[in-house]
């Protein structure tokens, strides 16, 4: 009987579906483990190969811990609000509802395809209104929720509402937008609009103004990611930068708890250090400096308040409002092309471009210890939203500072002298030099003193003297909430006379998303929402008419896959209880500073609510890496149509192009194919080497324009699921990115057959009840053992070959025992689930391979009984010589010195000396 995988998997994925065999359900008799992908965004091109990766490998993990006797939790669902659908909207006018369920449609088709272990049960997609009436009510708890810094968790707003009716905003120690100080007779006496003002400032959901990157041209709001290089990803319209108001998320209010739990995680040092750079916390000062020539003064943020006798200028964000104020009108012209020319990037790009630029404001501050006039210049280095968008320059001893004051030959003098070290002219430098440790110099009442003692010094200094006061920053900012886009979740806020929002009550949600007729900004300006026809409350007050960004609804989907179907709340008591969080997340390290700090985020504030028994929710998270394409070339003689083989190219003049993967086999060119690929290739000629026409290759990033993109349809096609499953793992360590190449999949396609063979035979099933042999039994517990530990240390990529080396090994054996074989069949079913459960079946086992136990490893099986020893003579060896493991060493020297192979050697000599290491080696010294 031939493997017939196409027929095989058809029929174990039909038995699955009818059977329900993923199913899950809480079971108190069973220890749970909750495994997760990161959902996908159903994109209209479908998956490629490079998508599944991250799948393939929770899915054997999730296989491996149900065989191991853990209730699994395994999940799928769908990221389907977003901006791609809503463009591909405007372009077609189709409604993006109707695209997302196409898309949605096909990738659960190929999803099935690969033979995933997913509940479908549970699926959800964030653009069903059962769904996302849990994110607007989560909003809606921010929305009415402020955060206490003292009791260290959100709390309801009407308890601030209360304090400030007692005592207004005295002794408060609560996040907040800025600091305020009213009485609480000021607070009776305010207006409604008044007080609904004042609460914004304080509440964890709330209107303020931000800087955005601005699309006019797709008339939203984008976020970072979807920005480049002044461009949307999406259509490549140009962006700017400006101030909005918009709806935000006081994620700052939670930056030391971010910061703190990082350390019960399981995850690696790498990702933690990521998010501790982006949420940046920074001990420093705040002090102020005076502008010269007038009484107004503006605050800075240092860390390092110690050296502000190294001050030589000052340097605002862009955005600063204080730039209008400072910049004279003999600099306007320059600042105001500068400002225009900074608004095309994104912070992101500005953190990460170390090229200099700037423009002098024309003013001067002074520096508030020397009293000395220092520039205030204008650069994009400097961000508004972290410390105050305002910097005292040190160049000196900072990078970004001296590379400033060398371009614009600004002064740079010397405070800290590292230890070590001598005060030298900074003239003669090529970079700025290190001020963590050292002795202050320059530096007047700090001189002589460590860099330690001098921060503490100066920290005093500042305080006794009211120059400013000592604080805690942080670079993580509130997150932006708001987009101006139709194809996302509607704000449960309405407006009412007093231009104020106002929350829905919970019972009217979901609020649905209306219906428009264009899917594009009015002809007024205001967002898509601003087309629909009564979008109302009943009472006549203006519903909100931005909508939610796209993180909104990936922000706690992974609580909704527990309690999927829960109509009176986001995740029930019992299930939450049960499950708890996430025991492994697997997905890509582009989502360590957003969503994963966002959920992270959102999870605590419902912990803080008692809506979650956990305050953290993904306790271990692997990053997979990514596959690459792998792209063919083929080379056109210039001004011909006749291409050249690879190894012949050099003795022409031809142009590289790139040519469908598709159409190469094992890098050979299929010319019938390529003909009949492009109109232009039909009457192609070529010059080949061998008779073969050989395409050249490079790795390269999957992509449609490279022709590289695998689809694993055909994959599946040709060589079966389970091959695609084990070729995935088998490419390389499941963290590392590594290229596409289809020239391996033959080999692991082959072994699928090879292990076919040891079942049947061309008389059938050749499975008997003989004993398993001791040998046979060494093949099979050192693959247990090694595929065991390759599964719970992720090393998925190393257990290919183990499998084969065990099947080459029980061929050669003409393995037949059902102990061997039925065991054999368990341990590679984690990868290769179609042809296991069939074999399993055929058999005789009772059910789905799926609800087996993992086999026991037993150590004794792989104690050896003989041990190989190499025989040297004089250090060379000679001779191979099987003996007993326990032999006594002695035994083992007579043994090798009477082996018929031995007389040659030693030639009637009596040997000086007989070494013998046990299990090891003889050596023989004449």
């Amino acid at each position: 009987m031939e493997y017939n995988f196409h027929d095989i998997e058809k029929c174990i994925q039909a038995q699955w579906r009818e059977g329900k065999v993923y199913r899950v359900t809480e079971d108190l008799q069973k220890e749970p483990y909750y495994v997760l992908d990161m959902f996908p965004y159903p994109s209209g091109a479908g998956l490629h190969v490079g998508h599944p990766l991250g799948y393939i490998a929770s899915d054997i993990f999730s296989r491996y811990k149900r065989l191991r006797g853990f209730n699994v939790l395994h999940p799928m669902g769908y990221d389907a609000f977003g901006l791609p659908a809503e463009q591909y909207a405007i372009q077609t006018g189709q409604h993006p509802e109707k695209t997302t369920e196409e898309n949605t449609a096909r990738y659960r088709e190929q999803l099935d395809k690969i033979g995933f272990s997913y509940d479908w049960e549970r699926e959800i997609r964030t653009c069903d209104p059962d769904y996302y009436k849990w994110t607007q009510w989560a909003f809606l708890r921010m929305f009415d929720s402020y955060y206490c810094r003292q009791a260290a968790q959100a709390r309801p707003i009407a308890e601030l509402i209360e304090v400030f009716a007692h005592q207004g905003s005295e002794g408060l120690d609560v996040a907040c937008s800025e600091e305020l100080h009213f009485t609480a007779d000021q607070w009776k006496a305010m207006s409604e609009r008044e007080q609904q003002e004042t609460l914004m400032n304080y509440r964890l959901a709330y209107l303020g103004d931000t800087m955005v990157n601005w699309c006019p041209a797709l008339g939203t709001v984008l976020a970072n990611d979807e920005v480049s290089e002044g461009l949307s990803v999406r259509g490549g319209h140009p962006v700017e930068q400006k101030k909005m108001r918009q709806w935000c998320l006081r994620v700052s209010a939670y930056t030391e708890r971010l910061l703190h739990d990082l350390d019960t995680l399981d995850w690696t040092e790498s990702l933690k250090e990521t998010q501790r750079n982006w949420i940046g916390r920074s001990e420093g000062a705040e002090m102020d400096f005076c502008l010269s020539g007038c009484d107004r003064k503006f605050t800075i943020f240092t860390t390092r308040a110690d050296t502000v006798f190294g001050v030589t200028f000052m340097v605002l964000a862009p955005e600063s409002e204080l730039v209008s104020k400072v910049t004279t009108d003999a600099q306007r012209g320059a600042v105001e092309a500068y400002l225009a020319e900074t608004k095309k990037r994104t912070e992101r790009e500005r953190i990460a471009d170390k090229r200099v630029s700037g423009v002098f404001s024309g003013s001067f501050a002074i520096n508030p210890l020397t009293g000395k006039e220092i520039p205030i210049w204008i650069s994009d280095y400097v961000l508004a939203g972290y410390g105050t968008g305002a910097i005292m320059a040190v160049p000196a001893h900072d990078t970004r500072d001296f590379a400033f004051a060398r371009h614009f030959d600004l002064p740079i003098v010397q405070v800290v002298v590292p230890e070590g070290e001598e005060a030298t002219d900074p003239a003669a430098w090529e970079d700025a030099k290190d001020s963590k440790s050292g002795t202050m110099v320059n530096s007047d009442f700090l001189n002589g003193l460590s860099v330690s003692d001098a921060i503490a010094r100066t920290k005093e200094y500042i305080r006794a003297e009211g120059l400013g006061k000592v604080k805690v920053n942080y670079r993580l900012r509130d997150a932006i909430f708001s987009r101006q886009r139709y194809w996302g979740e509607p704000f449960p806020i309405y407006y009412k006379e007093n231009g104020m929002p106002y929350a829905l009550s919970e019972d009217a949600l979901p609020l649905r998303l209306p219906e428009v007729d264009k899917f594009l900004p009015t002809e007024s300006g205001e967002p898509p929402l601003g087309r629909a026809a009564a979008w109302h409350t009943a009472e006549g007050y203006p519903y909100e008419l931005s909508t939610m960004p796209g993180f909104a609804g990936s922000s706690a989907y992974y609580l909704r896959y527990m309690d999927p179907h829960n109509n009176t709340a986001l995740v029930g008591r019992a299930a939450n209880e049960y499950w708890r969080n996430v025991n492994l997340y697997i997905g890509g390290t582009e989502h360590a500073t957003g969503h994963l700090i966002y959920s992270r985020f959102w999870n605590k504030f419902l912990y803080d609510l008692g809506e979650v028994c956990e305050a953290e929710p993904f306790r271990k998270l692997v990053n997979q890496g990514m596959i690459q394409g792998r792209s063919n070339f083929v080379y056109r003689i210039k001004n011909t149509n006749t291409f050249v083989s690879y190894g012949l190219r050099e003795q022409y003049d031809v142009t590289a192009i790139h040519v469908d993967v598709n159409i190469v086999s094992n890098d050979q060119l299929d010319l019938e194919r390529f003909r009949a690929w492009r109109p232009e290739y039909a009457t192609a000629e070529f010059v080949l080497e061998d008779g073969k026409y050989i395409c050249g290759w490079a790795v390269e990033k999957m992509s449609k324009s490279m022709f590289n993109v695998v689809n694993p349809d055909d994959i599946i096609a040709r060589y079966g699921a389970d091959t695609l499953r084990l070729y995935e793992m088998f490419l390389g360590p499941l963290e590392q990115s590594k290229p596409w190449d289809t020239n391996g999949i033959d080999g692991v396609h082959r072994f699928l057959k090879k292990f076919w063979a040891l079942y049947y035979g061309a008389d059938g099933l050749r499975v008997t009840d003989a004993e398993p042999t001791a040998e046979e039994l060494k093949s099979l517990h050192k693959l247990i053992k090694k595929v065991g530990q390759d599964i719970e240390g992720f090393s998925f990529n190393t257990s290919v070959p183990a499998f084969m080396i065990c099947v080459n090994e029980l061929t050669a054996a003409k393995t037949t025992s059902r102990p061997i074989l039925r065991d054999l069949l368990v341990v590679l079913s984690p990868f290769a689930p179609h042809i296991t459960d069939w074999l399993w079946q055929a058999l005789g086992e009772a059910g789905s391979i799926v609800r087996t136990d993992w086999p026991q490893y037993r150590e004794e099986y792989l104690v050896e009984s003989q041990v190989r020893y190499p025989v040297s003579f004089n250090g060379k060896v000679r001779f191979n010589i099987e003996l007993p493991a326990d032999m006594p060493k002695e035994e083992v020297e007579k043994a090798a010195l009477s082996a018929t192979e031995a007389a040659r050697w030693l030639e009637g000599k009596t040997p000086k000396k007989v070494i013998v290491v046990p299990g090891r080696i003889v050596n023989v010294v004449l």
